[in-house]
């Protein structure tokens, strides 16, 4: 069911996408260092109640890549509202990921578009964020991408590897990597840490209570990444109810359980249509 069958023109360059299912609309948002097919284990199990819209966000995946292209925080949730726009979405329901998150609160809180509902995954939201790691890259981003592809590889891997609480299929280490190790990925992956900048959360941050839409959040609570801790924060901050934990699940909780991550998707998704009616 996952596809990506579509390539549409936006203003940061070619955007790969796809979509799937019957009945209301819902995006789903990924995040860093993913691409849309975080989602592929998922998808069938939510496409039996939703139209399910999906797309690599630029400089990820399979769309376009290239060493000036801006893929900030700031560019991502403009081109989410382009996306909106070219699936004739007005109000769509939105499921995010990581930074996925921080794209779809600027799209909703800055560039003005409206969310049915939201559903908030592992999220990247407030200040501080990045690893010491992340932090390391994004000041020498140069010498890292001069490194041999072998050397690369391995520590594409090893940051990818680093998010997980729980196993993952191994053909999905391999997909989730893949896009990284071609010299336009190998230059994309640097430069996302060049680009990471708090100044594109802070911007929302002061005006989480105004999201204009039911939200849950869901945490993996033992995210080696971002701690449960900081999703809890973040609940307390929209102010709409408690985070719900996904227990024994890291950073990436919708491939090392998908089954639990679509139940908790599906019936939060039925909650918020229950608090719209």
């Amino acid at each position: 069911m996952y596809a990506l069958t579509e390539t549409f023109e936006t203003s940061a360059g070619p955007v790969a996408a796809g979509s799937t299912g019957h009945g209301p609309p819902l995006v789903l948002a990924h995040g860093w260092p993913w691409s849309s097919y975080s989602w592929h284990r998922v998808i069938p199990k939510l496409s039996k109640s939703y139209t399910l819209f999906f797309y690599d966000m630029p400089g990820y995946g399979r769309s376009h890549m290239s060493a000036d292209q801006p893929t900030g925080l700031d560019v991502q949730g403009r081109i989410m509202a382009e996306m909106f726009d070219h699936w004739g979405l007005e109000a769509p329901q939105v499921v995010a990921h990581d930074f996925g998150g921080a794209v779809t609160l600027r799209a909703h809180l800055l560039e003005g578009r409206e969310l049915g509902s939201l559903v908030l995954m592992n999220i990247v939201a407030m200040r501080p964020w990045g690893s010491d790691f992340f932090a390391h890259v994004g000041r020498h981003v140069d010498a890292f991408t001069g490194l041999p592809d072998h050397i690369h590889a391995a520590v594409a891997e090893a940051y990818i590897r680093g998010a997980f609480a729980h196993p993952i299929a191994e053909e999905d280490v391999t997909a989730l990597l893949a896009p990284w190790l071609s010299p336009e990925g190998r230059a994309s992956f640097y430069r996302q840490f060049g680009q990471a900048d708090e100044a594109f959360t802070a911007e929302f941050e002061p005006h989480l209570r105004n999201i204009r839409c039911p939200v849950t959040v869901l945490w993996g609570e033992d995210d080696p990444w971002i701690p449960l801790s900081r999703g809890q924060e973040l609940a307390q901050r929209i102010g709409q109810g408690p985070l719900h934990p996904l227990p024994g699940l890291g950073h990436l909780p919708q491939l090392e359980n998908p089954d639990l991550v679509a139940r908790n998707i599906l019936n939060s998704l039925e909650k918020h249509a229950e608090e719209i009616a």
